[in-house]
Formats: C-alpha cells, structure tokens, sequence
C-alpha cells in the first residue's frame, strides 16, 4: 500500500500512473471493482465537489466497507486521479479526428475541454494539484498538440499557442461552471441569478460612480437574451481571436522569413 507519507517524500513523482502497486491476494468484494469505484466518486464529485469526498463516504455510497476500497486503491488521491481520467475519457475525439484542419480540430478540442470543466466543476482545482498523465489524458493531450503542431508555428512557440488557448478555456470553464454553482447553490437559474446580482450593484448608490465605464457593456449583454447564450457567444468569439492570432503570428513568421522547426 502507497502511504501518503511517502508520497510527500517525493511530491513531483506522485501520482497513481507512476506507482507499481502490488496485486492483493485472494478475490476481491463481490461486486465492487474499480470502475464502480470511479464511477460513484464522480457522482459525488459531481454533487458534492473535492472537499466533500471521502472514503467513508463513498463506502457507505456503494454500501461496502471502508476497507473494501483499499482493495482497488490506496488513497482517496488516488481516486481522484482515476476519476480525473475518466472524466478527460468524455472527449469526443472521433469528432477531433473527423473536423477538417488545424483550426477546426482546435475548436472542437476547446469545446470539449469547456464542456468538461463545466459538466465537472472539480476538474478546475484538480488540474492543477495532479499530475494528468493518465491514458485518457495524455490522448487528449497528444491530439491537442498534433492540432498546435499542424499550424505552422516554430516548435518553440507551439507551446505558447497550446497556453493561449487552453489557458483561456479552463480560465472561462471555470469561471462557467462556478457561476452555475453559485446560481444552483442559490436555487435560483443562471438568468435570475445574473439578474438579481447585476442589479443588487447598479441600483447601490456606493457604486454609481465606478458604474461609468462598464454601464454600456452590462446594458449590451441584457440585450443577447439568456445567460447560456452569453456564455456561449462570448466563448466563440473569443476562441475565433485566438484562432485568428495564431493565424497572424503564423504569417508574420513567413513574411519575416521566420525559420519552422
């Protein structure tokens, strides 16, 4: 069994995918194996977020004992970080393969991105606290790349590109999923919650000075209908400057007689 003290002796090597665990004697409980495992934490993940989850709490979710886990994993990072890639499993990636060149196939792969950082709120923290070098993940990872790669870029700013854009999708994911939460956690929808907080400010007098500048902006987004919509809107438009800025940069390297690697 991986203790969480050893893990902490090496934290840049830990992660399920780089330990060897030695398989258990006899048969595991009936019934229960990984994949049930995972998938129940997602739920709660889900439904819950990080700070909730718990081996207690998922045994007593899947009606097992504590100690029936630990026949499947170690820790509860552990758990995190087999949910994790599953999770990074849901990308559509035949719809990537399918998309006709490198800027179709990067829309789709921050599309999908988005819609997995919004279905799934605690990948945002997640993210960043693990290593995502699971299967699933290093394909996405791998198609990311090959769609960077196809742009004409210098390899040395390949991983610029990648940053821009998918910096920006788990920037706006983020910001997405937990303004879905707030509103949810509110029992209120987007819209009512976009509502009544745009308003709570602009009709307090301490604010309407500062209110100047972003008046005509917050008058212009009341006027493209519902919250969904905004979100959706704002996140094409902005991918398309990405996409556009790639394609610049790309051209500036040509005119310039910039070398490709």
């Amino acid at each position: 069994m991986v203790k969480a003290a050893d893990r902490a002796k090496n934290p840049a090597r830990s992660s399920v995918w780089l330990e060897v665990r030695e398989p258990r004697s006899g048969g595991g409980p009936a019934g229960l194996d990984r994949d049930r495992i995972v998938a129940a934490a997602i739920r709660m993940l889900d439904e819950e977020g990080l700070a909730k989850l718990s081996m207690r709490k998922l045994a007593a979710e899947l009606n097992v004992t504590a100690m029936s886990l630990y026949w499947y994993v170690d820790t509860k990072d552990d758990i995190i970080e087999f949910a994790m890639d599953s999770v990074y499993g849901e990308f559509d990636l035949a719809a990537v393969d399918a998309a006709d060149g490198w800027r179709d196939r990067l829309r789709a792969l921050a599309v999908e991105y988005r819609t997995m950082l919004v279905r799934h709120p605690w990948m945002s923290p997640s993210a960043g606290q693990y290593l995502n070098i699971g299967p699933h993940a290093m394909e996405v990872g791998g198609k990311i790349q090959e769609a960077v790669r196809d742009t004409g870029l210098p390899r040395d700013r390949q991983p610029s590109a990648t940053s821009a854009v998918f910096q920006f999708v788990y920037g706006y994911g983020t910001i997405e999923s937990q303004f879905r939460r707030r509103a949810a956690e509110a029992g209120m929808s987007q819209d009512e919650f976009y509502v009544e907080s745009i308003k709570a400010f602009r009709d307090d007098p301490g604010f309407a000075e500062s209110l100047g500048p972003v008046a005509e902006i917050l008058d212009e987004r009341a006027s493209h209908g519902s919250v969904t919509e905004i979100w959706d809107r704002d996140f094409d438009y902005a991918l398309e400057v990405l996409i556009a800025g790639i394609e610049a940069m790309v051209s500036r390297g040509t005119a310039t007689g910039g070398t490709r690697t």
